[in-house]
């Protein structure tokens, strides 16, 4: 394996890490974990979707989020409704979030700071809705702007860790492989 595909499982790794560690704190904790957990966790999960989006291709990045939801699910069985919500939100999410950065054009980091938008409503609003067995309209709004400045944060970070890469697909253009 070379340096570029050593990054990107090691990414997707994190991706996939990320999702079953928000579900454990979710579980764990219950509403109350939520803020702390989709501005770290989640925010990283959605930006580092978007930086991953960019390096694999469109069939590769469904099997990782089908993966994703399916690991959500069988890796914390004891989190029983968390698992199920979490599942159905990140698999939902990630597609709306997936679909709105390969429309966008422009700067990586625009797009993934605006796709994060749309990713954030979703998947706080199914999460939220299944996990806690109702429409909590403050926990949800909380939840989107938790998770909208974490992906702001975490999409910096990431730049400046991958900044060659980015800067390369910036000047190309590139859309999703």
């Amino acid at each position: 394996m070379n340096k570029r595909q050593i990054q990107t499982a090691l990414a997707v790794l994190v991706y996939l890490g990320g999702i079953v560690g928000a579900n454990l704190f979710a579980a764990s904790f219950g509403p109350s974990a939520v803020p702390i957990v989709t501005f770290t966790l989640i925010g990283l999960d959605l930006s580092l979707r978007d930086f991953l989006q960019l390096t694999m291709k469109k069939w590769s990045m469904f099997a990782m989020i089908f993966v994703g939801g399916a690991v959500s699910y069988i890796l914390v069985p004891e989190a029983g409704i968390i698992a199920i919500a979490s599942g159905t939100a990140f698999t939902t999410a990630a597609l709306i979030d997936w679909t709105v950065f390969a429309l966008l054009k422009g700067k990586w980091i625009v797009r993934a700071n605006l796709s994060n938008v749309a990713g954030a409503m979703v998947d706080s609003t199914v999460f939220i809705t299944i996990a806690f067995g109702a429409f909590m309209p403050q926990e949800i709004g909380l939840s989107v702007v938790s998770k909208v400045a974490g992906g702001f944060f975490w999409s910096y970070i990431l730049a400046i860790i991958f900044r060659k890469r980015i800067a390369a697909i910036d000047e190309r253009g590139a859309q999703t492989p």
